[in-house]
C-alpha cells in the first residue's frame, strides 16, 4: 500500500517531502537571498502580490498601454489669448468702478430726497418750529451750530414772503439773482439771503447745475464755507437759501466804490482772508467723502462775514468725485463752449484753457491770482483796460530765488501807506508764485499751501483786532 500511495501521488510526493525538510528552501518566495519563514510575513505577501501587476511602460507602444503623446504650449496661441483676458479684466474692473461711481450718486440723491422729505414729516415742537428742519418761519431753532444739515424744503410762496415779493436784490451773476429775505424766530440775526436760478435760455444744463449745487452743499459743512438753510424745487427756477453774510465779498473790499471813503481792507485782514480761503480748499479737497473741485475760486466767490473771516460760495460750477476729472467733451467742441467753460477771466487755469481737463491744480491756480490780488489790490480783470493780473505779473512769476526787500515794497498797494510786515509780504508772493506755476503738476496742494502759511507767518492763527469795524458798510 505503501508502494500503490507513492504511485499515486506521482510527481507531487517530492512537494511533500520538501515541505516536511526545513532546510529546503521555498520556491518564489525569496527575499534578499535568503529564504523566508514557512508562513509568509506581511511584506512577502505585499511584494508577492505586486509582483502579479502587470508591468507597464509609460509610453511604450503596447496594444494594452497606447502610447500617451505629450502636451505642447503653443506661444502664438497664447499671446492673443492673454492680451483678450487682460482687456476682459481691465474692462470688468472699469465697468464695476462706474457702477459703484453710479451707485453714489443715486444714494446721495435718494437721501437728499428722503431727507427733505423726512424734514417735511417731522413733528412741531412746543415753540411752534418743526424738530429739527427750516419751517415755515425760515429759521431752525434747533441748530446749535453743528455738524448736522439744518437745510430744510421751502415752498415757492414761502420764499415770495420772506423776500417781499423778491423785492431787494442783493447781488448777481451770471445766471442766478440773489434777493435779501427775511426769518422770523431765527437764531440768526434774521436775515437770508435766496439765490434764485434766472429763467433765460438754459434750461436742462441749468436745472442739471442747479441740482448738482444742491447736492454739493448737503454734503459740505465748514467755518469758511457759506451755510445752506435751505432749497425750493417746486418751479423750473430753484433756489437756494443761505446765511446772510453782512460784509459783502472780498472783490467789493479791494475794488469797491466805498473805498473813496478811506476803508481799505488792513493787511492782518488780508492774510487771516488767504489762509481761512486755504482752509475752505483744503477741505474741499482733501477732506470731503467724495474730493470736490470748486471750479470758479475768485474774490467775488469770497464773502465776508462781520468780523471779516472768508466764506467761500458759489458751487454752481463745481464737480465732485468722478466727475470732476474730465468736463464732458460736447463742452469743448460745441460752438458754445465758452459759456459752459468752468472759472472766470483772470482767475481761469491756461493748462485747463489748453486741455479742458478740471482738477483740483485748477482752484490752486485761481488761489494764487487771489494772494497776488490780496498783495497788490489790483483787480484780477480789469473789463475797462482788458488787462489781466497775471500779465501784469509775469516778470515776477518767471523770477527765481527769493524777492529782495526792495521788490516787495514795490509790489504792494500802496493804499495800505506802508503797514505791512515786509517778511509777510514775501511769504503772500511766494504762494502766489507757487500756485500760478505754468505746470500744474508743480503747484502745491492746498494742505502744503496752509503748512506754508504756518511756517513762514506764525501768527496767521490769530485774528485781526478790532480795525475790522471800520470796514463795515
Amino acid at each position: 500500500m505503501a508502494l500503490s500511495a507513492a504511485a499515486a501521488g506521482g510527481p507531487n510526493e517530492e512537494e511533500a517531502v520538501a515541505e516536511q525538510d526545513p532546510s529546503s528552501p521555498t520556491p518564489g518566495l525569496f527575499l534578499s537571498g535568503r529564504s523566508c519563514s514557512p508562513w509568509p510575513t506581511s511584506s512577502a505577501i505585499f511584494l508577492f502580490l505586486l509582483s502579479l501587476q502587470p508591468t507597464t511602460i509609460f509610453g511604450a507602444d503596447t496594444p494594452e498601454a497606447p502610447a500617451r503623446k505629450k502636451a505642447h504650449f503653443d506661444a502664438r496661441v497664447a499671446a492673443p489669448l492673454i492680451a483678450v483676458f487682460s482687456l476682459l479684466g481691465l474692462g470688468l474692473a472699469m465697468g464695476m468702478l462706474w457702477l459703484l461711481h453710479l451707485w453714489l450718486r443715486r444714494r446721495s440723491n435718494g437721501a437728499v430726497v428722503a431727507g427733505a422729505e423726512d424734514q417735511e414729516r417731522g413733528e412741531v415742537g412746543n415753540d411752534g418750529t418743526r424738530d429739527g428742519v427750516v419751517g415755515k418761519s425760515g429759521a431752525n431753532k434747533s441748530d446749535g451750530g453743528g455738524d448736522r444739515c439744518c437745510a430744510g424744503k421751502y415752498r415757492w410762496e414761502e420764499l415770495q414772503g420772506m423776500t417781499t415779493e423778491f423785492s431787494r436784490a442783493i447781488g448777481s451773476g451770471g445766471f442766478s439773482t440773489v434777493y435779501l429775505a427775511a426769518l422770523d424766530g431765527s437764531s440768526e440775526p434774521g436775515l437770508a439771503a435766496v439765490k434764485v436760478q434766472c429763467g433765460g435760455g438754459g434750461g436742462e444744463r441749468l436745472s442739471l447745475a442747479f441740482k448738482q449745487e444742491l447736492e454739493i452743499l448737503l454734503r459740505v459743512r465748514h467755518e469758511n464755507i457759506v451755510k445752506l438753510l435751505g432749497y425750493c424745487d417746486d418751479r423750473d427756477e430753484g433756489a437756494l437759501v443761505f446765511e446772510y453774510v453782512p460784509n459783502g465779498n472780498l472783490q467789493e473790499k479791494l475794488h469797491g466804490n466805498h473805498l473813496q471813503r478811506g476803508t481799505i481792507l488792513p493787511w492782518s485782514h488780508r492774510v487771516s482772508i488767504a489762509f481761512q480761503l486755504a482752509q475752505a480748499i483744503e477741505y474741499l479737497h482733501e477732506k470731503c467723502a467724495l474730493q470736490i473741485v470748486h471750479g470758479d475760486v475768485k474774490s467775488s466767490n469770497v464773502l465776508l462775514d462781520e468780523d471779516l473771516n472768508c466764506k467761500l460760495c458759489d458751487f454752481g460750477s463745481a464737480k465732485m468725485g468722478f466727475s470732476s476729472l474730465v468736463l464732458p467733451p460736447s463742452s469743448t467742441s460745441s460752438p458754445r463752449a465758452k459759456q459752459i467753460l468752468m472759472g472766470s477771466p483772470g482767475y481761469t487755469d491756461p493748462h485747463y484753457l489748453r486741455t479742458g481737463i478740471a482738477s483740483k491744480k485748477n482752484d490752486i491756480y485761481s488761489y494764487g491770482v487771489i494772494v497776488l490780488e490780496l498783495v497788490t489790490g489790483i483787480e484780477a480783470f480789469c473789463e475797462e483796460r482788458g488787462l489781466l493780473l497775471t500779465s501784469i505779473a509775469t516778470t515776477l512769476l518767471r523770477e527765481e530765488g527769493e524777492l529782495d526787500t526792495a521788490r516787495a515794497v514795490e509790489m504792494v498797494d500802496p493804499r495800505l501807506s506802508g503797514k505791512f510786515e515786509i517778511e509777510e509780504v514775501k511769504a503772500m508772493v511766494d504762494v502766489a508764485r507757487l500756485c500760478m506755476q505754468q505746470s500744474h503738476t508743480l503747484r502745491p496742494s492746498a494742505t502744503h499751501i496752509l503748512e506754508f502759511f504756518r511756517e513762514r507767518i506764525p501768527s496767521v492763527a490769530v485774528k485781526p483786532g478790532p480795525e475790522k469795524k471800520r470796514l463795515r458798510t
